[in-house]
């Protein structure tokens, strides 16, 4: 039952001419004083900083003087504190100037007219009523907010305030997940405000958050909460004086990660990268209340930013050259002699490609100074650039194929460009692939047979006896397992076969011409510059003016010919394009030329080295239709074995390769499967 106050409203005379009935009930929101009722209608009286105003439909006005002022407003309703013996009045309640004695019983019977009129219509309603000047000996005393109100049915409730975010979870770990959600996503939006709202400091929240985004060139960020935890205040529980986060008693710790795309500067090609990492904010329940708020901090933007420091980034210079391969790997990740020797060599080398800055991000005190051990890698500087042609898939397929056996060596070329892919080497420490100067054996054939072809001396389908042996000067050449093919067998067959009498049998019509064909049209057998310093190197050497049985024997490729396996891959890869083009570690430098093959010829032996994988000595080995071949075996003297070798390339992947295992045995055997692994590997 609600129990109210009434009062007749009077004129300044102090005669009564109606009743009005009040009442009242605390504002939970704390920011209003006591609600008022007037007719049904709310009226609610705003207190701010010493100026008053209704919020809600304000009373009707008073017909005269008295409670109302002449500008139509109420005076504040206000607890009045009694005199010593006095009486309380309730809020809006004033002492009463008596009236003239004439009319104080006239007074008396309206009061106590009204009093009937409203205790009829409010039927439970209970009223007290008395004139305002009255004798207050033996009336009910008016109840002061601060006193017991136990008598009262309007007895005020306990207060809670509504700041903060209101969660809807059902734990506390989740409302303040919620509310750390929530400041993320305003952070991250750019709503800079309404994330610094959300804290219990939110002029310092703001400047912070302000900041971060100028101080680190700020292009983007996402925020996501990972985990909460109960956590405690670290005020002296029960202190009277405890406000915020020390005063609350539901506490929770929150962890969340942040992707920060950060830059060295505003400029739109500045360096930038992603800062990833991970911070902590404490969130809490608002004293006697609902909502929540994140305890402000300078380190929920940074871990261990503290006031009066700010975060910046730092661009890193790049102080090193690396030489790499062309997909900008270091040539020091590969496990290979020959490799190491090239990375060696040109770690002094201009660079091919400036290097780039890093970007760290870093904590700096108010005088721009770093401070020790806060900073925070975004990207790593890249150094400068000594790139070469070894290609990373090349050199992985060289590296497994030589692994098969010991003493191997690799090369392998880029016919369309004279690019050296790989150079891959399983001989210790050493580097057969450009430094062995070896008999090339029977893959000499190919210059032979080109010198030949263009001499107009054979063609692929010109029959050719190879007799099982032949003598020169008194020396005699025997074939290889005593071999020999009829009268009447086409040249191709020879070649195919690897006949070695076919070919010695021309001695006497190739006096000069095995040199100059190496030269001119191979480009052999003169220095070549393929980017490393120093003074450039010949791979490959056929001596001039050499006659009779050596010319004979370096027919056939032994004798005093010597050759690398870059040398024939060179080869290899000349008649795939038909021109060739000098090898190359580094692009753009100057290479030596020579005169495209006559087209003829560079398709018969197309034919014949196809005919070499199809039906001659390289049938065995298993090669693919787009490999064409030449085997190579070559007798050393010395050693147990012959040199093992052979040659390839295959069009459709823009490859040519040798292979050469010292003291390895028969090229189809040894060197012929090093080759097919690297084909299949690539």
């Amino acid at each position: 039952m609600f129990t109210a106050v009434i009062y007749p409203r009077c004129t300044g005379c102090g005669y009564c001419r109606g009743m009005r009935v009040q009442g009242w009930y605390p504002d939970p929101y704390e920011r209003h004083d006591d609600r008022w009722f007037s007719d049904g209608k709310p009226t609610r009286l705003v207190r701010d900083q010493g100026t008053e105003s209704y919020d809600e439909p304000p009373l009707e006005q008073p017909r005269a003087s008295g409670n109302a002022g002449q500008d139509g407003s109420y005076d504040e309703p206000r607890v009045t504190e009694p005199e010593p013996g006095g009486t309380h009045f309730l809020p809006g309640m004033a002492p009463y100037v008596e009236a003239p004695g004439r009319r104080r019983a006239g007074g008396v019977a309206i009061v106590l007219a009204s009093v009937a009129v409203v205790a009829i219509a409010a039927g439970a309603f209970a009223v007290t009523a008395w004139p305002r000047s009255q004798d207050t000996a033996g009336a009910q005393p008016a109840v002061s907010r601060t006193q017991d109100t136990a008598g009262l049915h309007s007895t005020v409730p306990p207060t809670h305030s509504t700041a903060g975010f209101q969660g809807t979870a059902q734990s506390p770990s989740g409302d303040a997940e919620q509310v750390t959600t929530a400041f993320l996503q305003a952070w991250s939006s750019g709503a800079i405000g309404q994330a610094a709202g959300l804290t219990d400091d939110p002029a310092a929240a703001q400047a912070a958050l302000t900041a971060y985004a100028q101080d680190l060139y700020l292009r983007n960020l996402t925020g996501t909460v990972v985990s909460s935890t109960p956590a405690s205040a670290s005020g002296s529980a029960g202190d009277a004086q405890a406000t915020g986060v020390s005063a609350a008693t539901t506490i929770e710790a929150v962890t969340f990660s942040l992707s920060a795309t950060v830059a060295g500067s505003a400029a739109p090609g500045a360096e930038s990268g992603t800062w990833s990492y991970r911070s902590a904010l404490t969130a809490y329940q608002v004293p006697d209340g609902t909502g929540w708020l994140i305890e402000w901090d300078p380190s929920v933007v940074a871990p261990n930013l503290s006031d009066g420091q700010h975060l910046a980034t730092v661009l890193v210079p790049s102080q090193s050259t690396s030489v790499t391969d062309s997909a900008g790997n270091p040539l020091s990740s590969y496990s290979d002699p020959g490799i190491a020797n090239i990375a060696s060599r040109l770690a002094g080398h201009a660079p091919t490609e400036a290097g780039t800055p890093g970007l760290s991000v870093q904590i700096e005190d108010s005088g721009g100074q770093a401070v020790p051990g806060s900073q925070a890698t975004v990207t790593l500087p890249k150094a400068s650039q000594v790139a070469t042609t070894i290609s990373p898939q090349a050199e992985r397929a060289a590296l497994n194929a030589v692994s098969a056996a010991d003493d191997s060596a690799i090369a392998v070329l880029q016919p369309s460009t004279g690019d050296i892919l790989a150079i891959a080497n399983n001989a210790q420490f050493n580097d057969y692939a450009l430094t062995a100067v070896v008999p090339p054996g029977s893959t000499m054939k190919i210059i032979t047979a080109t010198a030949l072809i263009n001499d107009g001396l054979v063609s692929e389908n010109s029959p050719v006896t190879c007799p099982a042996t032949y003598t020169v000067q008194g020396v005699t050449y025997n074939n290889d397992n005593g071999e020999s093919e009829p009268a009447g067998t086409p040249f191709s067959t020879d070649f195919a076969q690897s006949c070695n009498n076919a070919f010695s049998q021309w001695w006497t019509q190739l006096n000069g011409q095995l040199a100059s064909t190496a030269q001119a049209y191979y480009g052999l057998d003169q220095p070549w510059n393929i980017g490393l310093p120093g003074e450039p190197a010949s791979y490959f050497s056929a001596p001039a003016g050499v006659s009779g049985s050596e010319l004979a024997e370096e027919a056939f490729g032994q004798g005093e010919l010597t050759a690398s396996p870059l040398a024939m891959a060179s080869v290899a890869a000349t008649v795939d394009s038909g021109q060739f083009r000098q090898p190359v570690l580094l692009p753009g430098i100057a290479t030596v030329s020579a005169s495209p093959l006559p087209a003829s010829t560079d398709q018969q032996l197309k034919d014949m080295m196809r005919d070499v994988v199809t039906e001659g000595t390289a049938d065995s080995i298993g090669f693919g239709p787009d490999v064409y071949a030449k085997t190579g075996t070559a007798d050393v003297q010395g050693q147990e074995k012959a040199n093992s070798w052979l040659v390839a390339f295959a069009p459709d992947q823009d490859v040519a390769i040798a292979a050469l295992v010292v003291n390895g045995g028969s090229g189809a055997q040894v060197a012929g499967p090093e080759v097919k692994a690297f084909f299949d590997a690539y």
